[in-house]
């Protein structure tokens, strides 16, 4: 499959281009998650932003307990998420520093040299929110790799809140509107 190139996407007129659809079952959970999905596409489309969709969206799987997996550079933005969440929700939230591990002793490059340097731990992140049974977790600018490894390891589904990409603001599509971007850093015309 290569949808990103195709031009017709006749999918959207119930062309099937697969040999995957009779294998596609929605039931359960993952029913229940496209209804909230779908309700909240079609009452609100163009009118909430994701933050306000992703409250939507945990109320309509009547999610009680939410997580937040944050980096410490977006410590402003995570306490601003917890506060606005805990209105609705019980809300824990978990540093990537948590446990204070030497990426030293990972044998893992530092950023500013030979003194101490905590690592970022999502592995660590998953297993606190995981003992705090949460419903949901949410990333908030966890670092690229660290996002898959928290994703990995939560045993409650995960949504993304924000991605960390220092140079655009976290707005990592920034570059694909940027035509110095396409032009000059990957040489798209």
């Amino acid at each position: 499959m290569k949808c990103a190139l195709c031009v017709n996407k006749n999918c959207r007129n119930g062309k099937d281009c697969t040999t995957v659809a009779a294998d596609v079952k929605y039931e359960g959970e993952d029913l229940e998650s496209m209804t909230a999905s779908s309700q909240i596409e079609s009452r609100y489309y163009m009118k909430k932003t994701r933050f306000e969709e992703l409250i939507l969206y945990a109320k309509g799987m009547e999610y009680k307990k939410l997580g937040v997996a944050f980096c410490i550079g977006m410590e402003k933005e995570a306490k601003i998420t917890h506060e606005i969440l805990a209105r609705d929700f019980d809300v824990y939230s978990v540093c990537c520093k948590v446990c204070g591990l030497s990426k030293e002793s990972y044998g893992l490059e530092q950023l500013r040299g030979d003194n101490f340097e905590a690592t970022c731990n999502p592995i660590g992140q998953a297993l606190v929110l995981n003992k705090e049974t949460t419903d949901m977790n949410i990333i908030l600018g966890l670092c690229i790799g660290h996002d898959i490894l928290f994703t990995q390891h939560s045993e409650a589904p995960v949504t993304t809140l924000a991605v960390k990409d220092r140079v655009l603001a976290h707005n990592p599509l920034g570059a694909i509107y940027s035509n110095y971007y396409l032009k000059n850093v990957f040489d798209i015309k």
